[in-house]
């Protein structure tokens, strides 16, 4: 039992106490709704220098909030949708959307302003840029990833073993498009050939049409379904004993026990994608980079800087996971100098 002089020694400690945490608090650093500080820069990074994102917060390094809209690219929606459910997990007030409205309708929303990040599986065009100048919208390019643009059959295809750059413009091409797989090779079936592909704001479109089909467009007779989701021309050719379609390696990967890998032939012997093929360039001319393009004016957002940071430094790991090649370590420190 404690003795009533006991008790006023203790109220008499608590008191100082409650005084030492008041005068603590009238000293204390400056909040607003977007950064909640604890010793750290109002930028969303550590005082060390070391960018947010790279670990749990913690007493040193600020609380984020608000949200980070990134749009574009299908082929890209799977290594930012990977890097955004890390990134929620160290800072859980940041809301990250993600969209795969295709790359071509990821700019367009960019350029307009409506979001901080364009996921693009090429580079902008030329009309893209000047679109964007023109709306006062400074962007900055970083390269994430690479990616071998995979051509795919049903399971259940026999026949195929391998295709030569001239035989997917036959297949795909506007100009003097095969009807039937027997048109392509006379030995095959005389079955009519099914066509699944990204549709024309697809950046995956314009990479084949660009290296495949020479700019000449794609043909537009009613064997072609164009889908702008990878997941529906997974289905298609699934379903589809004598369809052909194409799109990233990681869908590939993800639907393997369902679809057919085809080789491609560009002269020096059919390659089939792989990552050691994509990265050392052996598979050609369908290997190809991946790029976000952030806003230069909503990077100045504390939570979009800590994210960019972020993605840069867990994109390694993470595009590997679902399917992607990283690049070298020096291709990366490349990227962040850009910072």
């Amino acid at each position: 039992m404690f003795t009533k002089g006991r008790r006023n020694k203790g109220w008499i400690g608590i008191a100082a106490l409650l005084l030492i945490a008041m005068i603590a608090t009238a000293c204390g650093g400056k909040s607003n709704s977007s950064v909640e500080t604890a010793g750290a820069p109002a930028n969303g990074a550590e005082a060390s220098g070391t960018p947010a994102g790279n670990a749990p917060a913690q007493s040193g390094e600020a609380k984020l909030s608000g949200q980070v809209e990134l749009d574009g690219s299908s082929t890209v929606y799977p290594i930012m949708e990977a890097v955004a459910e890390e990134f929620g997990k160290v800072h859980k007030d940041v809301k990250i959307a993600v969209g795969v409205s295709g790359t071509g309708g990821g700019f367009k929303r960019f350029c307009a302003g409506e979001t901080a990040i364009s996921n693009a599986s090429r580079t902008i065009k030329a009309e893209e840029a000047e679109t964007c100048q023109a709306a006062g919208v400074g962007y900055t390019e970083y390269q994430i990833a690479y990616d071998g643009l995979s051509v795919i059959v049903n399971k259940d295809n026999d026949f195929i073993d391998y295709l030569t750059v001239e035989e997917l413009a036959l297949i795909f091409g506007s100009e003097g498009a095969a009807r039937t797989w027997q048109d392509v090779r006379a030995d095959w079936p005389a079955e009519k050939i099914l066509i699944f592909s990204p549709g024309a704001d697809s950046g995956t479109f314009d990479y084949f049409n660009e290296v495949v089909l020479d700019k000449k467009g794609l043909r537009t007779d009613d064997v072609v379904t164009l889908s702008e989701d990878d997941n529906t021309l997974v289905q298609g050719i699934a379903g589809s004993k004598y369809g052909i379609g194409y799109f990233g390696f990681a869908y590939y990967e993800e639907n393997a026990d369902r679809l057919k890998l085809v080789p491609i032939d560009s002269g020096n012997g059919p390659v089939a994608p792989s990552i050691e093929t994509i990265k050392d360039g052996a598979y050609s001319p369908l290997s190809r980079p991946l790029y976000i393009y952030t806003s230069n004016k909503e990077y100045e957002r504390p939570e979009v800087k800590a994210f960019v940071a972020f993605v840069l430094d867990n994109v390694p790991s993470l595009a590997a996971e679902v399917g992607y090649i990283p690049l070298s370590d020096e291709g990366y420190a490349a990227e962040k100098a850009k910072l």
